[in-house]
C-alpha cells in the first residue's frame, strides 16, 4: 500500500517530536493544539492544515521546509523501493511519453 501524505508527515513530526525527547503534551501546549488531535496528526490519521503544521513545527523550533524535505525524501524512498519490488511486472518507465492523437473530426477539419 503506498504512503500518504499525512502518515509520511506525521512520522516526520514524532520523529523530531522523539528526538528532542518531548512530550505529546509539551508540544501540544507549545503548540496551541489539543493533545488528542495532535496525537491524531503524528498516528497519519488527521490532515493538518497548513497554520497548524507551522503551529507544530514551531512548537518543536524546526523548519517546516525541513519537515517537508524530509517527507518528500521518505515518499521518494518508499517509491523506489516499491518500484524495484515490482521489478518483472509491467511498468511504465518515467521518460515514456503518451501521445493521444486529435479526435477525427479535428483531424479532417
Amino acid at each position: 500500500m503506498a504512503l500518504l501524505l499525512r502518515e509520511a508527515i506525521g512520522d516526520s513530526l514524532r520523529r523530531a517530536r522523539v528526538s528532542q525527547s518531548r512530550t505529546l503534551r509539551e508540544v501540544s501546549n507549545s503548540a496551541r493544539v489539543s493533545l488528542g488531535y495532535l496525537s491524531e496528526v503524528e498516528r497519519g490519521r488527521k490532515e493538518a492544515s497548513s497554520e497548524l503544521l507551522a503551529a507544530i513545527c514551531e512548537a518543536l523550533e524546526v523548519p517546516l521546509s525541513t519537515v517537508l524535505v524530509e517527507v518528500s525524501e521518505s515518499m521518494v524512498d518508499r517509491a523506489v523501493t516499491s518500484e524495484a519490488a515490482n521489478v518483472g511486472s509491467t511498468t511504465i518507465a518515467k521518460d515514456t511519453r503518451v501521445v493521444i492523437p486529435a479526435p477525427a473530426a479535428l483531424a479532417a477539419a
